[in-house]
């Protein structure tokens, strides 16, 4: 009898398990009837804007990760959020700079804000990787969230240095997100930077992981986190050029398996459709290779807006599967309010800021503007150029002497100083010098010396036909029109203008008139003793430019590309970024600091380069000046 009902019991019981799987045959079918909703927030390339001031001009900003916190607190009152960051943060403005290289004892700031807001995710971009070893392994130790990087991987094992991709679960649904990054960081930056890794192709490494990720984790969204531009045309690259800078869109039409891709690094803003190659526009629904519209999107820089994307999951009992609705936009954050909390928290370390960059640093008589640079010799470059001459050659810095310098605008738009009073503050040197950068010396014999100019002047200026040709080389379109770029309300040039490097320590003259390859006559040293093209000289450049940045010593002189990112070619170095050095130089200053132009070299025909500055200077800046 007890065998009886002992069996009865378990014949039961096994009823009501059945029962059970069959009253809920899957752990979804809630979200049948009540479909889960999730919003993606994604903020990129914020450069250092945590607050809404600008700590170089001393001016308010409109945009700052103080109005984001505000957005954020509303959306996660609505509901489910999953917050993300996309990279490029730690140079751009003082805030970074002085927890990079200058406080380094506490937690850095960029960490203390993702970990208050409560960040579920972030990736590298190229401009964190360019803060140096120290800065970013130490922010990725403080940070609550996951730091991932499917594509940089370590140079003795090839295997991830970052976590691939992360793992978010809402309401038990799991969404994964692969991170990757931009692969141009190897011949953008020097390799001390980068030491130790070595950044791989995209789509081949999507390929990757893609596949592993859906065995493994079987995600119920796959999303792309991308430190990578949209338009793969960039650069004059290919969909098939390896390392393509700009991938994002590539990786979405060759791998199958992304329901989303978030972007970034090219400061466009999309929201949802992708580039079309051929029209030039952001027209072009993107589909991958089963032809699934994949949407893209990615806020502009500097906190102007963010993606804010919705994605409503609807169980499908019939299929089992989730029928899934995405849609975005790009909000801007001018207009919201700074969030309370965010500046209560964060007012301290504003008010230690402030104290630093208004340190006074010395006096200037008068004011530069970088616009001079891209149109012939400068005051504005040329006080960059004395700057390294005299650290070369000063012996307590242990330098190689240099009798040769080469120098950039980095920024095309700066000026200096940003005072009315002609003070020189700390923060003016972030206007002056814009990107941390260390200072190089290099042995190039005086042939070498020319074909970095001829490519340099090359890319920078046009064969002038006459005078009413344009001085700038501009990009063309198929047609051979120039190129309007609507975001900069100005015409693209052919490379960037931080690209346009001139030369102190020599006189020479820039024949635009003639083919590039043969335009530069090189007169004579600086003190007018003779240029010999077979002698050796000593150069001060900097380390984006003696990596191989721009390509002037690759494509330009001809050196190893290899050779030069391993710093063979280096015969000395600073041990810390030029601008720590340039605000030393300006401390010792004794007197009020007059800039001059050297007039060491000058465009011709010079009647031509005249003209063609007031043709083109619209063209760049957008007013006549």
């Amino acid at each position: 009898m007890r065998k009886f009902i002992r069996g009865a019991y378990a014949i039961l019981a096994s009823a009501l398990i059945i029962v059970a799987f069959a009253s809920c045959a899957h752990p979804f079918e809630k979200f049948a009837e009540t479909p889960l909703k999730l919003t993606f927030i994604e903020t990129t390339d914020i450069h250092g804007a945590i607050f809404p001031y600008d700590f170089i001009t001393g001016k308010p900003l409109t945009t700052s990760m103080a109005q984001v916190a505000t957005v954020v607190a509303q959306k996660r009152a609505e509901g489910e959020v999953i917050l993300m960051d996309d990279g490029d943060v730690l140079q751009g403005q003082p805030t970074v700079y002085y927890y990079n290289f200058e406080k380094t004892d506490v937690p850095h700031i960029w960490s203390e804000v993702l970990n208050f807001l409560d960040y579920d995710v972030a990736t590298v971009g190229n401009h964190d990787i360019e803060a140096g070893h120290p800065v970013y392994d130490k922010l990725v130790k403080e940070l609550n969230m996951p730091f991932i990087c499917a594509n940089v991987v370590r140079e003795d094992t090839g295997e991830p240095y970052f976590p691939p991709y992360a793992i978010i679960t809402r309401q038990g649904v799991k969404i994964a997100i692969l991170g990757l990054t931009e692969p141009g960081i190897t011949h953008q930056l020097p390799y001390a930077f980068w030491s130790g890794m070595d950044v791989l192709d995209m789509i081949e490494t999507a390929k990757k992981w893609v596949p592993i990720i859906q065995s493994k984790e079987k995600p119920d969204l796959l999303v792309g986190l991308f430190h990578a531009g949209v338009d793969w045309t960039y650069g004059g690259a290919t969909a098939d050029t390896p390392g393509n800078e700009s991938a994002s869109q590539l990786v979405a039409e060759r791998v199958a398996g992304f329901d989303m891709i978030f972007v970034g690094h090219d400061h466009q803003g999309w929201s949802g459709p992708g580039w079309d190659a051929v029209a030039k526009t952001k027209t072009v629904d993107v589909k991958d290779p089963n032809g699934k519209i994949v949407p893209i999107y990615g806020a502009n820089a500097g906190a102007q807006n963010i993606a804010v994307v919705d994605v409503t999951l609807r169980w499908n009992t019939e299929t089992k599967s989730w029928d899934k609705d995405i849609s975005g936009e790009l909000v801007p954050m001018k207009g919201v309010p700074e969030d309370p909390t965010f500046m209560a928290k964060f007012e301290p370390y504003k008010a230690e800021l402030l104290a630093w960059v208004e340190r006074p640093l010395g006096k200037m008589e008068g004011k530069m503007h970088s616009d001079d640079a891209l149109f012939g010799d400068s005051a504005f470059v040329d006080l960059i150029h004395r700057i390294q001459l005299e650290i070369t050659n000063d012996p307590a810095m242990g330098l190689k002497p240099a009798q040769i310098s080469f120098a950039a605008p980095l920024d095309q738009n700066a000026y200096l100083p940003t005072t009315t009073d002609g003070t020189i503050k700390v923060r003016d040197m972030f206007s002056l010098y814009k990107y941390e950068n260390f200072l190089y010396t290099m042995d190039l014999t005086g042939e070498q010396i020319k074909k970095f100019m001829e490519y340099n002047y090359g890319n920078q200026f046009n064969q002038m036909k006459g005078p009413d040709d344009n001085l700038i080389s501009f990009a063309k379109d198929k047609d051979g029109k120039p190129v309007f770029n609507a975001r900069y309300n100005s015409y693209d040039t052919t490379v960037r203008p931080y690209n346009y490097d001139s030369v102190a320590g020599i006189k020479y003259i820039v024949d635009v008139s003639k083919p590039a390859g043969s335009r530069v006559t090189i007169l004579s040293m600086a003190d007018g003793t003779p240029f010999d093209m077979a002698k050796t000289y000593s150069v001060a450049i900097n380390s984006y430019r003696g990596s191989g940045g721009g390509y002037h010593l690759t494509r330009g002189v001809g050196l190893d590309a290899d050779a030069l990112k391993n710093l063979e070619l280096v015969t000395s170095s600073t041990t810390k970024d030029l601008r720590y050095y340039m605000l030393k130089w300006f401390e010792k200053q004794t007197g009020v600091i007059t800039p001059v132009r050297d007039d060491n070299w000058k465009v011709v025909p010079e009647d031509w380069a005249a003209k063609g500055r007031v043709k083109d200077y619209p063209m760049i800046y957008g007013v006549s000046k």
